[in-house]
Parts: structure tokens; C-alpha cells; sequence
């Protein structure tokens, strides 16, 4: 009896592994091995492989979504899929097209924050792209290079890729916001220029826009603005910290020679001195002018920001918080 129990679950054993493995090599196989035409396939950072494997399914791409998840992980693969767009085809194998998933992509994923300014920029497609920096720097304008995540092609040129930034940056500019700049009597370029300003000077959407109204307002009562992003932005690249941006500034630094120092001249710099984000495009199409400030200072630390309505009240803010 016992002997027979066990004929029984041999045989039950035999069936169900003959049946997984006609399952494993039907789902394995092509879509359609006489398509060779290629798909363009995109994988977003975060994607997870349940994720991918459901829209290979959807584009028609695998057989089977179970073959395919079981053929990722046994082969290790899952976590070497990398971010990007692939050229797939319905004659691939499932495991053909894991393994392309793998390979690198067609285009390169590139991040840039906001508040960069042209030439770290220029640093970043340097080492994504192996642009020339110098071309770049004489071509691209800054304050116009939208921060985004952007897929670049791999070959991409400078022009190529600067043409990719632009299509972004008017997409993102669009006729709302061109409306609502002329209601206050600004040109693109002033919207711009403010909003880089106000990208450096302050951090939530909130503040940027007490921020931008001071600017707005000093701006259009011909005060000098009195920024420490201007100077910055003049002072250009310190060897010794290995950044862009100065972070402790010197009465010697105010007294540098620039058009960009608004300590000692009135008015908007020539233009931007970074590529600012959307929020600080808007808080600058937010600002009120009827703000009763006219001075501010932020936290050493820049978290908060302390407003005043007259010089004594600044100086008592500087004394209380910066010195």
C-alpha cells in the first residue's frame, strides 16, 4: 500500500514537472519570432521588476509575466536592470530581453537641480556625456537650462542637448505664466533673473515669496537689492572649497567690481545667476508689493528668515541672529 502511495506521488510529481516545464519554455519563448521589428521600451528610476515586467506584458513584449519575473531572478538580474530607454523586439527571447535590460541604454538619465548655474551644469553633462565644456559654456544661457530629470541620448551633441533643455524650459514657461509676468509689468528675462535670485536666497515657497517682494519692491524703488548670491555669483569658482559658490562672504568680496554686485549697484543684475526651479518662477509672479518689508536676513543655516520694516529693525536682526 505504502509502495503504491508513493507510485502515486512520483507519478503526480512527474506530471506537475513536465507540466512547469512546457509552461517555462512556452512563456519563454518569442512573442513573435517572425517580428523583428524594435519597440522603444523606457524604464524610470524606481521602477521595480514587477513594475517592468507588467508593462512588457502589456506591450505585448513577453508570453509570460510569471516566466519572465522567474527567468530575472534566477539569472541574478533583477538588480542589475538599469534605468533608461532599450530597443525590444517581439522575436526576442524572455531572457534575451532581460539580459538587454541590462546592457546600458540607448540614452543617459541626467538630474539637474535647481539653483545650478551654467557651468556646473557644464560639469555634470561633462561627466554624462563627455560634452566639451567650453562649447557649452559659449552656447548655453544662463538661467534657461531647466532643472529636470532629462533622458539624453548618449551621442547627443552640445546643440542637441541644449535644444533638448530649451523644448522643457518652454514648455514649462508657458502662456499662464507669460500673463501673469505682464500683469506685473515684467519681461521674461526680469521673471527670470528674479527667480534665480530668489532660488538662492531663500528655500520654501513661502519665503521665495516674502523674498521676491522685498526684491520686487527695492527692485522698482531703485534700492540697491543687496544680495550675497550677486557677489557670489561674481566671485565665480573658489579653488580652495572646490565649489561655485562662496559661502562666507568678506567686506573685501562686497567691494569686488562686478555688475553683479548689487551692493553697489542698483537695480537687476545683467541677468540670472542660476537656472531656477518653477517655485521660484512663481513666488516671484506672487510677490505683493504693498509688502510693508524692506529688509531681510536668513539663519546661518538659511532654515529661517528674519524680515524687517526699517534699517534699525535689519541692523537689530543682524545683531540678534548673524553676529
Amino acid at each position: 500500500m505504502r509502495l503504491k502511495k508513493s507510485y502515486i506521488f512520483i507519478c503526480i510529481f512527474v506530471i506537475i514537472s513536465i507540466g512547469f516545464f512546457l509552461f517555462y519554455k512556452e512563456g519563454s519563448l518569442p512573442v513573435n519570432k517572425t517580428d523583428k521589428g524594435t519597440r522603444l521600451f523606457v524604464i524610470n528610476r524606481g521602477d521595480g521588476l514587477i513594475n517592468i515586467t507588467n508593462r512588457l506584458d502589456k506591450e505585448g513584449l513577453i508570453r509570460s509575466k510569471t516566466v519572465f519575473y522567474i527567468i530575472t531572478r534566477l539569472n541574478g538580474l533583477e538588480n542589475k536592470i538599469e534605468a533608461g530607454d532599450f530597443r525590444l523586439s517581439p522575436s526576442m527571447t524572455s531572457e534575451q530581453i532581460a539580459k538587454t535590460l541590462t546592457k546600458g541604454t540607448l540614452d543617459i538619465w541626467v538630474t539637474v537641480i535647481e539653483g545650478l548655474r551654467r557651468e556646473e551644469i557644464a560639469d555634470i553633462l561633462s561627466e554624462t556625456h563627455g560634452i566639451d565644456k567650453l562649447e557649452f559654456m559659449d552656447k548655453a544661457v544662463e538661467g534657461y537650462l531647466f532643472p529636470d530629470t532629462y533622458l539624453i541620448p548618449k551621442d547627443a551633441s552640445v546643440d542637441m542637448i541644449l535644444s533638448i533643455f530649451k523644448n522643457n524650459f518652454d514648455s514649462k514657461y508657458n502662456g499662464n505664466i507669460e500673463s501673469l509676468a505682464q500683469k506685473k509689468q515684467l519681461n521674461r528675462m526680469q521673471v527670470i533673473t528674479l527667480a534665480s535670485l530668489v532660488e538662492k536666497e531663500a528655500r520654501s515657497f513661502e519665503n521665495r515669496t516674502i523674498v521676491a517682494s522685498i526684491m520686487l519692491k527695492r527692485y522698482k524703488n531703485g534700492w540697491p537689492l543687496d544680495l550675497d548670491a550677486t557677489v557670489q555669483y561674481a566671485l565665480g569658482y573658489q579653488s580652495d572649497s572646490k565649489t561655485w559658490w562662496k559661502k562666507n562672504l568678506t567686506r573685501e568680496d562686497i567691494k569686488i567690481n562686478s555688475l553683479y554686485n548689487t551692493y553697489k549697484n542698483a537695480g537687476l543684475p545683467p541677468g540670472p545667476i542660476c537656472n531656477p526651479g518653477l517655485d521660484s518662477i512663481k513666488a516671484v509672479l506672487a510677490a505683493d508689493e504693498k509688502t510693508p518689508y524692506w529688509f531681510y536676513i536668513s539663519s546661518r543655516d538659511g532654515s529661517v528668515m528674519h524680515y524687517a520694516q526699517t534699517q534699525e529693525e535689519h541692523d537689530e536682526n543682524i545683531r540678534k541672529y548673524l553676529n
